[in-house]
């Protein structure tokens, strides 16, 4: 054997090996194909479960197969579940979009602010306000309901918008991402040209950081949005006349009327279900160009 077929012998064996290790790549994505597909399914699955159910008369509801359609009510659901008790469902939905909307807006920006804060600047006790706000969103909201429904009491804020906004406007974890996202996205070199050619710090952060942490914001906003749009306990705990309820503590309230009153509302909740995940869908949509500018971005760097 000649130097020349030593040498092209181990190309052989390496070429021989390489279809096995294109099949274990196709079988490694197939895999992975059939497990992102059971996920979509696990999630979708009772979106299309309230979707059919929302076009359902009461006799459907309960005699019908609960994955298909059994006729086309879903207009006629609509106009119950509007005019009912003089449109209280729209009254909630209102509620729902000032707390989650104005709350989730205000915490942001907050939030944005003291992260920044947090990030940037250099101040005695600054490890130890880090270390408390970390500690602080690991306390579940449960515990400190009922803290806030007596500081509320004392005050008057009880069955008040604001028992529910000022919780809103501070959320330690979106004080963190925050911290985390201005860490990496704002550069010091930055700021401090900022200040030589003689901006303040309040124009630095609303001309300059707040543009900068566009994608940021808006995850937290997003985050906050959705928890906001979503809470249960706490309104239950802060809010009594029906005028004030969210959208979710209204329709818990329709679902116990079969039990206390014998009024059966499942068709009126399932509908409002259904209604109540729209909005949270339209700011996924909107959000995304944020979230696909902030890639793109990091991409650059």
């Amino acid at each position: 054997m000649t130097l020349i077929e030593e040498r092209a012998e181990p190309r052989t064996v390496r070429r021989l090996g390489r279809p096995d290790a294109a099949a274990r790549t196709r079988g490694g994505q197939r895999f992975l194909l059939l497990g992102l597909v059971l996920a979509s399914m696990y999630s979708l699955f009772p979106v299309w479960w309230l979707l059919v159910a929302s076009t359902k008369d009461r006799t459907g509801l309960y005699q019908s197969n609960g994955l298909w359609f059994s006729g086309w009510h879903l207009w006629t659901n609509l106009h119950q579940l509007f005019t009912y008790e003089d449109g209280i469902f729209l009254r909630w939905t209102a509620n729902s979009f000032l707390y989650a909307g104005v709350g989730s807006l205000g915490g942001t920006l907050l939030a944005l602010l003291t992260g920044y804060g947090l990030a940037r600047f250099q101040f005695p006790g600054r490890n130890l306000v880090f270390a408390c706000v970390v500690g602080s969103f690991l306390i579940p909201i449960a515990l400190l309901t009922l803290p806030l429904y007596l500081l509320f009491s004392e005050i008057g804020w009880v069955d008040t918008p604001w028992a529910m906004l000022v919780p809103c406007l501070i959320n330690p974890f979106s004080v963190y991402l925050a911290k985390v996202y201005t860490e990496a996205t704002i550069p010091y070199e930055l700021l401090e040209a900022a200040r030589i050619d003689g901006a303040g710090e309040l124009r630095i952060f609303f001309s300059i950081v707040l543009r900068m942490m566009t994608t940021g914001g808006a995850t937290v906003f997003l985050l906050a949005f959705v928890n906001t749009w979503n809470a249960f306990f706490l309104p239950l705990t802060v809010l009594r006349g029906e005028e004030n309820w969210t959208l979710n503590l209204g329709l818990y309230n329709w679902s116990g009327k079969r039990l206390e009153s014998g009024v059966d509302l499942t068709g009126l909740v399932l509908t409002g279900a259904l209604l109540s995940i729209v909005p949270m869908a339209i700011m996924m949509v909107a959000m995304r160009r944020y979230w696909r500018s902030g890639v793109t971005l990091g991409a650059l760097k």
